[in-house]
């Protein structure tokens, strides 16, 4: 369960960092946010997880999606800023 939980979470801080960038309800939209859906899906399978942490594992996939558009920009512009101030990392 634990795997499965962390495997959700990590996924989706890619896939939430590309959703950013696309425009909102169009196609590439949609895969951003359900690309990671089958793939959490097979691992319960294959792992016997019961269905009843499927509300976690969906819980965990948003939380990713929320750090990948909200956190890795940050953490990319503060990268940025330092160079800048410094010349090189």
């Amino acid at each position: 369960m634990v795997t499965i939980s962390l495997i959700a979470y990590f996924i989706n801080i890619p896939l939430g960092y590309w959703r950013a960038f696309q425009r909102r309800f169009s196609v590439k939209w949609f895969i951003a946010i359900h690309a990671s859906v089958p793939f959490i899906i097979a691992l319960r399978y294959i792992l016997d997880v019961p269905s009843l942490y499927a509300l976690l594992f969906i819980t965990l996939a948003v939380s990713g999606q929320i750090t990948g558009a909200r956190l890795i920009p940050k953490l990319l512009k503060k990268a940025a800023d330092r160079e800048k101030a410094y010349g090189c990392l």
